[in-house]
């Protein structure tokens, strides 16, 4: 069997696993406003189904992106999900021989679609208490070369949950704009940040913003996103989108009915979240060998290293499947530090979260006893 037929068959299983505990994936579980329940409810009655949306997204909700990160004199261009945005914007931008640069760990799938025409990727390390778990700018200064295209910055950072200062993210716009680069600002996790500066204030001419509904809004199997930029910017990107017909009509309602409920809405889910986050960290604080090194996180997600406990994350990764909850090991992420730590995401039920912490001493244990080489993706 293809390797992308192994990996797609253990994602349909655990699609298909009833109660399945989803705490690997940084997907939102909050029990959605009624408001964004009925927008769809509403959008299948009146069987909006049958046309296609405005290739851009629908204006209100363009407009809607936009007000949500105060980018006044920016537009947006929605997205099958954040992910579509940006493959099209390194399949647009980028060329043969062009240099990607990001961090180490980042979000893999960019550095695919980089690699895929034709650009080299450079990565910079930035885990491990010798960094503090984050990009400082004069590191990536030295890194620029006459062929860097784009930087890549995840901010913030998944998985480690760190967020750029004002000031790092000032430099960094300054240092991107030196070398006439892009930079392409994820700010897929912004929302659950205990403060976020936006790369397109500084630098406005060349920055994408990417914009997810996916972790704060809680539809990811909806997919929808947007990237939003200097309008000269999107009227290039909009001349071949992936999705020329426009992205899912029902995914776009649901979309601007949170927008418009996400003040009443979200604080609550901030609260839950951050407060699950503690309880992940009290239980890790009582078992030796256990550390989390970036707390509180600036994202719906923590990681937990297991290195000096003497467990290997794929394997308390299998032992906690064996429970019904998935989680995510560090290779996913990174090859290079992905040995040193798993990552729990906490935009969940507490209920689930505290039967992670009920299970993860005798899981420790489980995983220390057996840490044969597991098959994950």
């Amino acid at each position: 069997m293809k390797p992308f037929e192994v990996r797609n068959a253990h994602f349909d299983r655990l699609v298909n696993t009833p109660d399945l505990r989803w705490m690997g994936q940084n997907t939102n579980h909050a029990k959605p406003h009624a408001a964004v329940i009925e927008a769809m409810e509403r959008c299948i009655r009146d069987e909006e189904f049958h046309v296609y949306a405005p290739p851009a997204g629908l204006e209100e909700l363009r407009q809607g992106i936009v007000s949500d990160l105060d980018l006044k004199d920016h537009a947006a261009l929605v997205s099958d999900g954040a992910v579509s945005s940006l493959y099209h914007v390194c399949h647009t931008l980028l060329q043969p021989g062009d240099e990607f640069i990001t961090t180490d760990p980042t979000w893999n799938w960019p550095m695919a679609f980089a690699r895929s025409v034709g650009a080299t990727v450079k990565q910079i390390p930035i885990y491990g208490a010798e960094y503090g778990y984050r990009l400082a700018p004069e590191r990536l200064a030295a890194a620029i070369t006459p062929k860097t295209r784009i930087v890549y910055l995840v901010d913030p950072n998944n998985p480690l949950g760190t967020a750029c200062t004002s000031a790092e993210i000032e430099s960094i716009a300054a240092i991107a704009k030196a070398a006439g680069a892009y930079l392409i600002h994820d700010c897929t996790y912004r929302h659950f940040a205990h403060s976020h500066e936006l790369a397109a204030k500084h630098y406005p001419d060349r920055t994408l913003t990417i914009y997810s509904f996916s972790k704060w809004l809680g539809l990811a199997g909806l997919r929808v996103g947007a990237v939003v930029a200097d309008p000269d910017l999107i009227e290039r990107l909009a001349g071949s989108p992936p999705n020329n017909l426009g992205s899912s009509i029902l995914s776009q309602r649901a979309a601007l009915a949170g927008l418009k409920i996400k003040s009443e809405w979200f604080p609550g889910v901030l609260t839950q979240q951050r407060a699950n986050q503690k309880l992940i960290n009290d239980a890790v604080t009582r078992i030796p060998g256990l550390e989390m090194p970036v707390y509180p996180s600036n994202g719906n997600f923590i990681i937990i290293e297991c290195e000096k406990a003497g467990v290997k994350p794929e394997a308390l990764v299998a032992a906690f499947q064996e429970r019904k909850i998935m989680i995510r090991q560090g290779a996913y992420h990174t090859p290079t530090f992905g040995d040193r730590f798993i990552k729990v995401s906490t935009s969940v039920p507490s209920l689930w979260v505290e039967e992670f912490v009920a299970l993860l001493p005798a899981m420790v244990e489980r995983a220390r006893g057996r840490n044969e080489p597991v098959k994950l993706f």
